[in-house]
């Protein structure tokens, strides 16, 4: 129920009922009379409340309530005279300080004042509390309008008790229609400054002083992706988190799941520091608000529960689904009752507005003089000023925009990589970490080059170019280029499955308006490094690490969570926002695949993980889960692996199994899968494998009767046929996917699991590198093609042509 649930109205013929009308007599309609934001209000008050929307009590006053001021304080013509020296923007302060002063100066009619003070005393008898402290919230008749966001350009007061406290606060809130920003935004969109009015909400305040509050919005902001909810919330008034006073605790909860019975699909949950609060003011100094400490304990405590989150979560979609568009959502939780209720509902005006079907593709147009060559990672050009580091300890040398230059990165780059428009590394190939997440990020990269921080010095100006096929070049001064858009709509509709690689989950739902079937690849081992970093068996078995100073490291990244649930926790929701990107289609992830040096080189994996002569045909993949050293890192996996299907309910996610060489092997990780509860067969459950090892060419049949699938990782299948390490730098013009021997393999393995009756993808880097190999795996009968987020235009382009041509064929 709705908190205003009297729906009475008042009859029109009561002189107040012209400058006052209580919430429950307004509906979307009303815009011109009492603006956006407190129509809205009205109109989830009348509509929304038998879905369980609640809705504080209230009253808003009358774009006449306000034209009646103007016109008794003979204010129109003022404005208008201070209007007219505004030649320019840089006089705004000047005219907009006059302005308000005007405002601030005025008196209300005897009749408004009247009005406002008896709807006031109505709502304080109503709620038993004399005086009521209401929040008094500016609402413009032009605002929130779904073609004009004028959200926050107008003033909110809180905490206002007694009938002159409030006339006040609305006097200051006309005052406001005309504060610096919302004048030059009005300027800027062509609006008449004099034929915008003000309508003042007021509504009873709910104590979230003594809770919390925060925003929703029923999309991604980030990408615009639609089936999402995403909720902040802090301790306090919500002003904190509106002005971006704190950094709220975040939650994201994935739409389609909602409704299913027993599931709770929160697919992101972060604590935000929330170092302060907005709380009430002592009422001996006027009410108001002020801003206190948050205690230690509470800044790492969340504000909201599971449940409120998705009581939350599903208001939003009803919201949403009322008013047909994605909504900004404002709203509140009470700390005396614990109630929750919605304080205001706007459309979202920026992702939602977005055109969503376009791609962009880059080309030189001029040549200069190369400085470095290595293997191009995406397919965009970069100009920019080159800083060379040999740490990302020297962030602060990082300047935004520029082009990185480095040795190699690792997950400590994170911060500088997303502020860089290129990166250039020494080290690294293809599946070097500078390389999957400048794919991430969409930003051009080139690897390998050997000499990159040689003959590159910071302040160089280059052009980073990956726009002239495999290989990148970096050339010297800032070359003109290209850049144009491709309609994803005009994309061809190809009867091949094109599907994602994923390595950061927080950057899937970046793509999710290409023309996608699935994630064929989303790696463990990229989530574990990127946002754990911590090695599952230091988890496991905490209380024996031998190093004090890695146990306090640890400790300090927990935060007070137990070990593993810290672990299965962030690991579960990276997964099913994986899985939520491409819901319902499949979302393939490859169980961990680090190589010892790699698991070495985590919070605590030295102390457990053996040194090796030759890392990548030693411990990993499918001979550690097994395996006593690891078996309980990898129950950490599957547990993660068992709460993303059962309890928030991605049944899509499809388990994979890397580097297995055996038949045997794989019988012995079915059965420590079975062991954690992921039975093949059981809810659905699907297990594929890598093809990487020539043996499971070989042994396909066999293969086969133990999994429902295969993917084909180009890379190491390539390294192991060739035999050349495939991040050698000195070996890169032998290492090629198109060898004869290599594609031979490929069709000898869609032909024997094909006659088993298992599909057959690939996951590796060829078709994104070369959308000739694309077309030959098509020719081979390839059951789906995985590529790189940058390189799905042109494989779709030849996969098109290579299925028209055997179709005329």
């Amino acid at each position: 129920m709705s908190d205003d649930t009297d729906k009475t109205k008042q009859p029109t013929s009561n002189p107040e009922h012209r400058w006052v009308r209580r919430l429950q007599e307004l509906d979307q309609g009303d815009v011109a009379l009492v603006g956006g934001k407190n129509a809205s209000l009205g109109e989830m008050v009348g509509a929304l409340a038998e879905q369980g929307v609640r809705v504080p009590g209230g009253f808003a006053t009358t774009s006449d309530a306000y034209r009646r001021f103007v016109e008794e304080n003979g204010l129109e013509q003022g404005i208008r005279d201070v209007l007219s020296d505004l030649e320019t923007l840089e006089r705004v302060g000047d005219v907009g300080s006059r302005i308000r002063k005007m405002f601030r100066e005025g008196d209300f009619s005897e009749d408004v004042a009247d009005a406002i003070r008896a709807a006031y005393r109505e709502l304080s008898g109503r709620h038993g509390e004399e005086p009521i402290a209401v929040a008094v919230r500016s609402s413009a008749t032009a605002e929130d309008l779904p073609e004009a966001s004028f959200a926050g350009q107008q003033e909110t007061f809180l905490n206002v008790r007694g009938e002159d406290a409030l006339l006040e606060a609305c006097r200051n809130c006309y005052a406001s229609l005309f504060t610096d920003r919302a004048i030059s935004y009005r300027e800027e969109k062509g609006f008449d400054h004099l034929e915008v009015a003000l309508s003042v909400g007021v509504q009873r305040m709910v104590r979230s002083d003594l809770g919390g509050a925060g925003v929703m919005f029923t999309l991604d902001t980030e990408s615009g992706f639609p089936d999402v909810v995403l909720i902040d919330a802090a301790w306090g008034l919500g002003e904190s988190v509106v002005q971006g006073i704190v950094t709220p605790d975040r939650f994201m909860v994935f739409k389609p799941l909602l409704e299913e019975e027993g599931l709770v699909p929160i697919i992101e949950k972060r604590v935000g520091d929330k170092d302060v609060k907005i709380v009430y003011g002592a009422e001996n100094d006027g009410g108001g608000v002020k801003e206190v400490e948050v205690s230690a304990e509470d800044r790492r405590r969340f504000v909201l529960d599971d449940d409120d989150v998705l009581r939350l979560a599903r208001w939003g979609v009803v919201i949403e689904e009322h008013y047909e568009r994605p909504m900004d959502i404002e709203w509140a939780k009470d700390g005396e009752t614990g109630e929750i209720f919605i304080v205001q509902a706007r459309p979202e005006t920026v992702r939602s507005r977005e055109a969503g079907g376009r791609l962009k593709v880059y080309e030189l147009r001029e040549r200069g003089e190369p400085v470095v060559r290595g293997a191009a990672i995406g397919s965009a050009i970069a100009v920019g000023t080159a800083i060379r580091l040999d740490s990302p300890d020297e962030i602060d040398r990082f300047e935004d925009g520029a082009v990185l230059v480095t040795d190699r990165t690792d997950p400590d780059w994170g911060p500088i990589l997303e502020s860089a428009s290129a990166v250039v590394t020494d080290h690294g190939g293809r599946t070097s970490h500078a390389a999957i997440v400048s794919r991430e990020l969409g930003i051009p990269a080139i690897v390998g080059t050997g000499r990159a921080t040689e003959l590159i010095e910071s302040g160089d100006e280059v052009t980073v170019s990956c726009a002239e096929g495999a290989e990148g070049i970096v050339y010297e001064g800032r070359l003109a280029y290209d850049e144009r858009d491709v309609d994803i709509d005009a994309l061809p509709d190809v009867r091949t499955p094109i599907m994602m690689i994923v390595a950061d989950p927080a950057t899937a739902f970046r793509w999710w308006r290409l023309p996608l079937k699935g994630i064929g690849l989303a790696r463990i081992e990229f989530i574990v490094a990127d946002l754990i970093g911590i090695h599952p068996v230091a988890l496991t078995q905490f209380d024996s690490l031998d190093d004090e100073e890695v146990r306090r490291k640890i400790e300090e990244r927990l935060g007070g969570e137990e070990p593993t649930e810290f672990f299965v926790d962030r690991l579960s929701r990276a997964i099913a926002r994986v899985a939520a990107s491409c819901h319902p289609h499949p979302a393939v992830v490859r169980l961990s695949d680090f190589k010892t040096n790699e698991y070495a080189a985590l919070l605590g994996g030295a102390q457990f993980e053996p040194k090796e002569e030759n890392p990548m045909l030693g411990f990993r993949g499918a001979v550690r889960y097994y395996a006593d050293e690891y078996r309980e890192g990898f129950g950490l996996e599957c547990r993660a692996l068992r709460r993303v299907r059962e309890e928030m309910g991605f049944l899509n996610v499809i388990p994979m199994i890397p580097f297995c060489r055996t038949p045997a092997e794989a019988d012995r990780v079915l059965e420590a899968m079975g062991e954690e509860g992921l039975r093949r067969g059981e809810n659905g459950l699907e297990v594929y494998v890598m093809c990487e090892v020539p043996s499971n060419v070989l042994r396909a049949e066999e293969f086969a009767e133990r999994v429902d699938g295969f993917s084909i990782g180009s890379n190491d299948l390539t390294q192991l046929v060739l035999g050349v390490d495939r991040d050698s730098e000195r070996l890169r013009e032998l290492f090629d996917e198109r060898d004869p021997a290599v594609k031979e393999m490929i069709e000898m393995v869609v032909e024997r699991a094909h006659a088993a009756g298992r599909p057959v993808g690939i996951c590796g880097q060829a078709p994104s590198d070369y959308p000739d190999f694309a077309a030959f795996l098509v020719e081979a009968g390839i059951d789906s093609i995985s590529v790189n987020p940058d390189s799905v235009v042109d494989v779709l382009n030849a996969v098109a042509e290579v299925e028209e041509r055997l179709g005329a064929d």
